[in-house]
């Protein structure tokens, strides 16, 4: 009886262990691959632009405004193109985007990289799930999606040359396609989702960016006085 009952043990221990996940380990995952650092070649270096820009609503708008806008009726193309060039292993690199939006020359930058919550791993991070309401990383106002590289600080924002945000908080992260690449829409939250796995096409890939006020407005989407956000539709790994 004893061993049985160890046996018994031992095999309802697996299964719990089978159903837990963290942003690395989903469950039910058809699939796995392995973690950047399981690999003797894995130099932690991630050199990418993105192009296709659009930002999401105005810099003047009124409050009340959404500005993650899954619907993408605020979409608009802006020129110019994003790059990033990060080691995930030290946390440290360049983050850059230089646009031509409606109100003039943007640049934003991140000046320094920083962790605002544990799994962004000291700021960068690779290969891991965010978003949604299981991934066990990020808020729910995406759908969960696996992220090639993500990272996290404080910059700056100029507008044609001149001082327009400083000391803000900024994010970009490299995904799987969140929005219709026709339609610009996020399918979230969405109804009658037949697996664990995220509302993504996994057929392509997307950044996103933005760059937000340590101020709150409740009356915004994001709570945030001010949340200026882009993504790209096109990106190149160099």
């Amino acid at each position: 009886m004893r061993t049985t009952l160890v046996l018994m043990l031992s095999i309802l221990g697996a299964a719990v262990m089978a159903q837990q996940h963290d942003p690395r380990q989903q469950s039910e995952a058809a699939i796995t691959i392995y973690a950047p650092e399981q690999h003797d070649l894995y130099d932690g270096h991630f050199v990418i632009s993105g192009n296709r820009i659009h930002m999401l609503g105005g810099l003047n708008d009124s409050p009340g405004w959404d500005h993650m806008d899954n619907s993408g009726t605020t979409a608009k193309a802006v020129s110019g193109t994003v790059e990033l060039d990060v080691d995930e292993i030290q946390n440290t690199g360049r983050f850059e985007a230089r646009l031509g939006i409606p109100e003039g020359d943007f640049v934003l930058a991140i000046d320094r990289f920083h962790e605002f919550s544990p799994c962004q791993d000291g700021g960068i991070v690779a290969y891991l799930h965010e978003h949604g309401t299981d991934a066990g990383c990020g808020d729910s106002n995406w759908p969960k999606t696996f992220v090639f590289v993500a990272g996290w600080g404080y910059g700056h924002a100029t507008l044609n040359g001149q001082p327009l945000y400083e000391d803000y908080e900024v994010h970009f992260m490299v995904t799987q396609g969140i929005r219709d690449r026709e339609t610009l829409r996020v399918k979230h939250p969405m109804a009658n989702r037949t697996s664990a796995a995220g509302a993504v096409n996994p057929a392509t890939q997307q950044i996103d960016f933005y760059i937000r006020s340590p101020k709150a407005d409740s009356r915004n989407h994001p709570t945030r006085e001010v949340f200026t956000h882009f993504f790209g539709l096109e990106v190149t790994w160099k």
